[in-house]
């Protein structure tokens, strides 16, 4: 699985955990191991550019999802690995999309929310993920779907992350 990183954001992160949570995410989901995914950290200033743009809306966000190949993985199992219904052969990968955080906006949540920036930071990313494969939470039962399925794999990628320090 080839996940990029590039932090364009002026704020030091643990990229490593990010690409860690990223796979988890991936591989509990059965996305396929030739998968490419993009991460890429902005500061305040770009954030607000992508989100007046792309979302209509003022103001910066903490996380934005760019899909690329129009996928919609929700309820699959062994996407991309081939089999009938995904359209895919094993020989290309899937290009899923680029996931844009905000660590300064990830930040300022984090405090309100009284945790550690870095689970902010993972609980955004994993999010980010689960819009590239199709998840939405347009309306209450896709929330529900959604935000449940984040908190799964949020609670199993903290039962298997490696502890810092």
């Amino acid at each position: 699985m080839s996940i990029e990183v590039a932090n364009e954001s002026g704020v030091e992160v643990d990229e490593q955990a990010l690409v860690r949570v990223s796979r988890h995410v991936l591989d509990r989901l059965g996305v396929s191991p030739l998968a490419e995914l993009s991460l890429l950290l902005v500061d305040v200033e770009q954030m607000e550019k992508l989100h007046v743009r792309w979302m209509g809306e003022s103001g910066p966000t903490d996380v934005l999802a760019f899909p690329m190949d129009e996928l919609d993985l929700r309820g699959s199992r062994g996407v991309g690995h081939g089999g009938p219904d995904d359209g895919a052969d094993d020989t290309s990968p899937a290009v899923l999309g680029d996931v844009v955080l905000c660590p300064v906006v990830a930040e300022r949540q984090a405090v309100d929310a009284g945790h550690p920036v870095m689970d902010e930071l993972e609980l955004l990313c994993t999010h980010g993920v689960l819009h590239l494969l199709g998840y939405d939470h347009g309306d209450a039962e896709e929330h529900a779907e959604m935000f449940g399925l984040q908190g799964e794999l949020l609670a199993s990628w903290r039962e298997v992350r490696p502890t810092p320090g």
